[in-house]
């Protein structure tokens, strides 16, 4: 009896948390997890499923995973459920596998909630109530399962790096701290350059090895020098880091960061790719931000194949952050104008000039009014008249231009774009985020040839003309091509994992909401 009343309180306990969305199941419809009062196969698999919901980076506890597992297995050993309970444990379970199938498909926060504006579209029309419906009666719950989850390669090996990082949050490596680095100083962790003499070599050696960045079993040199600065070098590839060796106040600070944190920031991976599209379209451009990359890519047989890779330049993250969101590049401007923006205008175009008038000539600036008509003429009249938001200052097509000879435009409530630069010696900078929100692109004549692909007329030795010509010219795109402007802080490429600073904090935000989204489903389990 005591057992019985054990099974009672487990079930009761499911059933609290997941009561919303039993509602909704008709008791008509129901598909059967028990006969005669004993789980069957799939009620075993089911609770099976939701126990592993973090091997997705989910959390078992919001589908109340371990009081219906333990329900299930006590009905299992021959305890069958009071016919009450069966009653409420059937409709349980079902409700807990929809929102299961649901969050691993379109995951459990709303993307609004993090950005203002920014809402990727659907990728489908999935219903888990008529996918699990489907499943059981097929007797196909694991490829339900599959179904549901991103069907994109970088998903998996997310999930496998997540395994991986899972097993070294134990690891002795992280158990005891690193020594101080030479000349570290109470502001400053000091630096270890090749040939230096180092008291925690061995336990470097040893994180380094566990990271696959070092070959296991070589034998640990007296001084800072040869496999064991190539694998800090390697270490910092995957960290957006110039490879260098040197270890620094960045290599120092990626190199604290434990495994355990290393899990989260692959499980908020795991929950963007769920909202993210990108495989929208047959051919589409991503900037991933945080890696400040830009890759323009076919899609094939379901696989991604990228075509081009190069280096970007985003929003400062202080105060101009580059906002995510997907719309088509509609139109190339060869040669552009750039109309300065209001706000630049006021803060930094207006006061330079007043305080260096040959500035004006030397950019190659002009007043245009709202009618259309143009003026060279620096004078306080027009400054003033820019102030009040009657005049613009534009910048002509030419050398010194800030959006350099050719601008991708693809309209958005923002106004941001891509576009080349005068300013190149920044791409070869680790952190790029140096713009007022526009993205800088480092190889502009390979995205246009990208773009351009279904315009063979449009050669590269036509691209590199009209780039050139100093003439202003809109070409109007034969059809319109996806950009995606996304955010992701961990990426899996040739079999290494890759992590990048947060640094719009979106990660923190992120982070939150979801302890929020699982506080609140805990705080509804307690109601009394």
């Amino acid at each position: 009896m005591q057992t019985r009343s054990a099974l009672t309180w487990f079930v009761g306990t499911a059933l609290i948390v997941l009561g919303l969305y039993s509602a909704s199941v008709k008791a008509a419809d129901a598909p059967r997890w028990f006969d005669a009062g004993r789980p069957g196969p799939q009620a075993r698999q089911a609770v099976e499923l939701l126990a592993a919901a973090a091997s997705h980076g989910l959390e078992p506890r919001d589908y109340d995973a371990d009081a219906l597992l333990q329900a299930v297995t006590q009905a299992a050993r021959g305890l069958p459920p009071e016919p009450d309970t069966l009653a409420r444990l059937e409709p349980a379970l079902t409700a807990a596998m929809q929102r299961y199938l649901s969050d691993l498909h379109g995951g459990r926060i709303d993307p609004r909630q993090l950005q203002q504006g920014f809402s990727p579209p659907r990728r489908d029309d999935f219903d888990a109530a008529a996918t699990l419906h489907a499943a059981l009666a097929d007797r196909r719950l694991l490829e339900a399962e599959r179904e549901a989850q991103p069907r994109l390669p970088l998903y998996e090996r997310l999930r496998e790096a997540l395994a991986r990082y899972r097993e070294l949050a134990e690891h002795p490596a992280w158990q005891e701290p690193l020594p101080a680095l030479p000349g570290a100083r109470r502001a400053t962790p000091g630096q270890l350059e090749a040939g230096q003499s180092y008291a925690g070599l061995a336990r470097l050696a040893q994180r380094l090895v566990a990271l696959g960045d070092l070959a296991p079993d070589l034998p640990i040199p007296p001084r800072y020098e040869g496999p064991l600065a190539d694998a800090v070098a390697a270490f910092q590839q995957r960290h957006g880091l110039s490879p260098d060796g040197l270890i620094g106040q960045a290599t120092w600070a990626q190199l604290q960061v434990t495994p355990a944190a290393r899990v989260r920031q692959i499980e908020l991976a795991l929950e963007r790719l769920r909202w993210t599209p990108l495989m929208q379209a047959p051919r589409m451009i991503v900037i991933n931000i945080p890696e400040f990359v830009l890759r323009a890519y076919e899609v094939r047989d379901g696989r991604i194949r990228v075509l081009e890779a190069m280096k970007v330049i985003v929003g400062k993250a202080m105060d101009t952050r580059t906002p995510m969101f997907i719309e088509a590049m509609r139109f190339i401007e060869f040669s552009p104008y750039w109309n300065v923006p209001p706000s630049i205008a006021r803060s930094e175009t207006v006061p330079r000039l007043r305080r260096d008038p040959d500035y004006f000539g030397q950019q190659g600036f002009e007043f245009v009014a709202p009618d259309g008509r143009v003026s060279s003429t620096l004078s306080a009249a027009n400054l003033d008249a820019v102030l009040a938001g009657q005049w613009r200052i534009r910048q002509r097509p030419g050398p010194n231009n800030a959006l350099g000879d050719i601008k991708f435009v693809f309209p958005n409530r923002a106004n941001i774009y891509l576009h080349h630069t005068p300013a190149t010696q920044l791409f070869g900078r680790d952190r790029r985020d140096f713009s007022h929100g526009c993205i800088r692109i480092e190889r502009p004549v390979a995205l246009a040839k990208f773009v351009l692909q279904g315009m063979p007329q449009w050669t590269e030795e036509r691209i590199r003309h009209a780039m050139g010509k100093g003439e202003s010219a809109i070409l109007r795109l034969a059809e319109p091509l996806p950009v995606l402007i996304a955010y992701g802080t961990t990426l899996v490429k040739g079999g290494r994992t890759y992590f990048f600073d947060d640094i719009y904090g979106h990660d923190r935000r992120l982070d939150a909401a979801l302890k929020r989204h699982s506080q609140s489903r805990a705080a509804f389990k307690d109601r009394p």
